[in-house]
């Protein structure tokens, strides 16, 4: 008769153990600069993220990094290469009006963000970002993308 060979998991503990040494090297020291470097973003659950998502994320990604004063590009560099020029000028307007950042909707950045995909119709994709502070304040904002060009060319509060 036979009998199944006993497997063990000799191979599974170092596997997991790689993999989280990994994870922890990858981490890094938790620094300010480290932080805004890597970003906060917290993905939703979904089975995949929409370009729409994904080019929202990449901007929010580099914006915070230039508000920060830790990327490449100021912050207005930053809108410029992912926001339609309308959309720029009336986020400018917002900010001389609320005397805050016109893209968070606060006076500072947020430590993490959600992002939820809501659909897409007439070229356009839209993308909801729950912004969280580490008060435990959040914000929704609602942001368009035209398909076309993944430019983002409005983005508001939650529509009433």
């Amino acid at each position: 008769m036979n009998t199944p060979k006993r497997t063990t998991n000799r191979l599974r503990k170092p596997a997991a153990l790689a993999v989280a040494a990994a994870a922890l090297l990858t981490v890094g020291p938790l620094t300010a600069q480290a932080v805004a470097a890597e970003g906060p973003r917290v993905r939703a659950a979904t089975s995949g993220v929409s370009r729409a998502e994904a080019r929202v994320d990449a901007f929010l990604q580099e914006y915070r990094r230039a508000t920060l004063g830790a990327g490449d590009r100021t912050p207005a560099q930053v809108r410029a290469r992912f926001l339609a020029p309308e959309l720029n000028e009336r986020l400018d307007g917002w900010a001389r009006l609320h005397g805050a950042d016109p893209v968070f909707r606060a006076q500072d950045a947020p430590s993490s963000w959600s992002l939820r995909y809501e659909g897409s119709g007439a070229g356009h994709s839209t993308v909801v970002v729950t912004e969280r502070w580490t008060s435990g304040a959040t914000a929704d904002i609602w942001y368009s993308v035209r398909l076309s060009d993944l430019t983002v060319n409005d983005l508001k509060g939650p529509p009433e």
